[in-house]
């Protein structure tokens, strides 16, 4: 069956992405280490064993230019970050599906391949991230996800990788790769931190 990949992405604007590192860098160059980090994250897992979807925030930016043209996007729509990951999850028909942020620099072809890998012997599978959350949520048969998937998360805190997994009682479940999303000037690279003391600030997207 179709695997379909779905990076959830927000149009790059000020004060509009990455607002918690905004705080540490500022918020242009944070905006700019967003923009351009989603366009390596995008070019980076284009693969023919997966069609890769866009799911778009705010809703208006389906249209944007931001994003490669020839790549199919949905609008996120309302709600919270659990209502729009299921409404995005939901949105793919019955074939296996994985979802992931655009902010994950250490995202490769590989990790993406071991996740559908994984999806072949189990109901769904998580990618945890290094803070407790996850960077990966995927399903075998996304419709058949229960109505009470995300319900009641703490989401951005060490117990939102716990908290989903409770809303999913027994299914078979698979964890793969561990790996680092950014929220603060922490998270960053190593050569990405050193960059906004070096490099001159970037224009505003």
């Amino acid at each position: 069956m179709k695997r379909t990949l779905i990076v959830m992405v927000k149009e790059p604007r000020p004060g509009r992405v990455k607002t918690r590192l905004g705080r540490d860098i500022g918020v242009i160059p944070a905006t700019w280490w967003f923009r351009h980090q989603s366009a390596r994250l995008l070019r980076t897992l284009r693969d023919p064993r997966w069609q890769t979807l866009l799911a778009v925030a705010p809703d208006r930016a389906v249209a944007s230019r931001v994003w490669p043209a020839d790549l199919p996007r949905l609008p996120q729509g309302n709600g919270d970050l659990g209502a729009r990951m299921k409404r995005m999850l939901r949105s793919v028909g019955n074939g296996p599906v994985c979802l992931i942020g655009a902010d994950i620099p250490g995202i490769r072809p590989a990790h993406i391949a071991r996740a559908f890998a994984a999806l072949g012997s189990h109901d769904a599978v998580f990618g945890p991230a290094a803070d407790g959350g996850y960077w990966l949520v995927g399903a075998r048969h996304p419709a058949r996800l229960p109505q009470g998937l995300f319900s009641d998360v703490r989401w951005s805190s060490e117990h939102a990788l716990t908290d989903t997994l409770a809303t999913l009682p027994g299914w078979r479940i698979a964890l793969v790769d561990t790996l680092r999303d950014v929220d603060t000037v922490a998270d960053l690279p190593r050569h990405s931190s050193a960059s906004f003391h070096h490099d001159a600030a970037p224009s505003p997207c």
